[in-house]
């Protein structure tokens, strides 16, 4: 038997068709799913210390369970003393059953852990149905080790849908269970 994550199952079960009757979409294929979660890890600070980069991917593989990149820098900037090439930033891109267990992850457990939490702001859509929002800390994911964490970085996660507007983007990621302010 091979493993369905619950999230998945929920989605097909009873997220579809809800959003079928609220849209009135005619066929089960115009409503909109995620489609890929990115996330991302700018670390300026990668350029005067390499073990910044190496921690920050090591805990970027473990929060998303696959293996991170690390991102280059585009041209080179004299003032920030940044040279065409130089690895400055990490990042993953979460697609299929990994992408369903993260997102049900970061619902279920990691946003409830941030501190002084209201929900996310619901106005972050980018008018084609994809929203991003960043996180402050690494730390509120469960696969960090608190005491192991020797700099707090944020990371930006973004959850691309196939949604038309951003109205339905917003419907699906509330059914799913991201938490909105209001």
């Amino acid at each position: 038997m091979s493993y369905t994550p619950r999230l998945k199952t929920r989605y097909k079960e009873e997220i579809v068709p809800k959003l079928q009757k609220s849209f009135e979409y005619k066929n089960i294929m115009e409503v909109p799913k995620v489609t890929k979660v990115c996330l991302n890890q700018g670390l300026g600070q990668a350029i005067q210390d390499k073990k910044i980069l190496e921690v920050a991917l090591e805990e970027m593989t473990k929060i998303a369970g696959q293996k991170a990149v690390a991102t280059k820098a585009k041209k080179a900037v004299s003032n920030f003393k940044l040279r065409d090439g130089m690895n400055i930033g990490a990042r993953v891109t979460l697609r299929g059953d990994q992408m369903y267990e993260f997102i049900d992850r970061l619902v279920s457990v990691s946003l409830p852990r941030v501190r002084d939490f209201k929900g996310i702001n619901g106005k972050s859509f980018d008018g084609r149905g994809n929203y991003s929002f960043g996180t402050t800390e690494q730390i509120i994911f469960p696969e960090i080790n608190i005491d192991k964490v020797n700099k707090l970085l944020g990371m930006d996660i973004t959850f691309v849908t196939n949604a038309k507007t951003d109205e339905e983007a917003k419907e699906l990621l509330k059914e799913i269970g991201v938490p909105f302010k209001n």
